[in-house]
């Protein structure tokens, strides 16, 4: 083995001659003097050597120590294999602003479960799915963190699916596993299609709309407004705009 071009500190003489120096009269350790001394003389185990740095020792010789700066935090498996087009819903707001603003594009909404297994084995296929179809948006809920907005869209069994689109709003809702995703596949052919679909995209239902607002999931500020018969109502004398246009 080639010899390192440091010279190797004698730690055992040097703890000798270390404890030595912390003996009293009496020839026992002195605590407080432990607790002063040490430190200092911990600090300087680097640099009396021949100038060697804590750093420069750090950078040559491998600490194990260090190991823990290293080791990455694993990625949770509801976090692998995600595609562009999938997305984290945190907020039952965030749910209501992305499936209006879709326009006339396919949305599913995936709520699932940390602990569920069911949901755990489904992930990947989702996730190749969502790759094999860009144009659509796949939305991830945490059945676990959004817990009461589950419940107000009365989502009690998982791995679930809901389908939106465009002005129809929800297509289809149903659960699936690994083994019945044919159900998904289904649903995804039927309702993939590109459509000319010139009305707002509706999301979620009025009632739905109303409960999340109920219970401060939402703010009552986005609940579609509704029209009366006044309001509906074309009066040709104070809307001249209007009935030049209905002339037109």
């Amino acid at each position: 083995m080639a010899s390192s071009s440091l010279n190797p500190i004698n730690l055992p003489a040097y703890f000798t001659s270390f404890k030595e120096t912390l003996t009293n009269s009496n020839g026992s350790l002195s605590p407080s003097t432990i607790s002063t001394d040490f430190l200092r003389k911990r600090s300087q185990i680097f640099t009396d050597h021949e100038g060697l740095t804590s750093s420069s020792w750090n950078a040559k010789t491998p600490v194990l120590a260090h190991a823990s700066n290293f080791v990455s935090k694993s990625m949770r498996w509801w976090e692998k294999s995600l595609q562009p087009n999938m997305m984290e819903i945190k907020s039952a707001q965030e749910l209501v602003d992305t499936l209006r603003n879709s326009g006339g594009r396919l949305v599913i909404v995936d709520f699932y479960s940390p602990g569920c297994g069911g949901c755990k084995a489904l992930h990947p296929k989702i996730c190749q799915l969502a790759e094999l179809n860009p144009n659509a948006i796949f939305l991830q809920v945490n059945h676990e963190e959004l817990r009461a907005m589950c419940h107000a869209l009365h989502v009690h069994v998982l791995p679930f699916f809901r389908f939106y689109k465009g002005s129809e709003g929800k297509l289809c809702s149903f659960s699936c596993t690994i083994a019945t995703i044919k159900k998904f596949k289904d649903a995804l052919s039927k309702y993939k299609t590109d459509g000319c679909d010139i009305g707002a995209a509706k999301g979620l239902e009025e009632s739905e709309l109303l409960t999340l607002a109920s219970i401060g999931q939402i703010s009552y500020n986005t609940l579609p407004l509704k029209s009366t018969e006044e309001d509906d109502f074309v009066n040709e004398d104070t809307n001249p705009s209007i009935n030049n246009l209905l002339l037109a």
